[in-house]
């Protein structure tokens, strides 16, 4: 799963970097979803979750990014606040993995 701030601003360095991880990895633990593999560069994030089958795709990421734009407006106050508690742009890329994961991961 590929996702974006908004605006695709370059946000995630330091600290902040550090802590929005935390974050997600948190919120995927109350959801029982596994955080196998991730990786923040500058302007967006990838992640290579475990979800369980009761939960769709959707359903998990918006869960994800809902929560995680108040923890991070929370949490992190030096950030610069976009409108409301809006972090993450809309729309995400996911691909789903099978048989091929060392393909998907390299």
């Amino acid at each position: 799963m590929v996702i974006i701030p908004k605006y695709r601003k370059k946000v995630f360095y330091g600290k902040s970097r550090d802590r929005i991880g935390e974050i997600l990895r948190d919120l995927g633990k109350q959801r029982g979803i596994e955080l196998i593999e991730g990786h923040a560069r500058a302007d967006h994030i990838h992640m290579c979750l475990s979800i369980p089958s009761k939960y769709s795709v959707s359903n998990t990421v918006g869960f994800l990014k809902n929560k995680s734009a108040v923890g991070i407006h929370r949490e992190l106050p030096g950030q610069r606040r976009m409108t409301g508690l809006h972090f993450w742009a809309t729309g995400y890329c996911v691909s789903t993995v099978g048989l091929d994961e060392e393909t998907i991961r390299r």
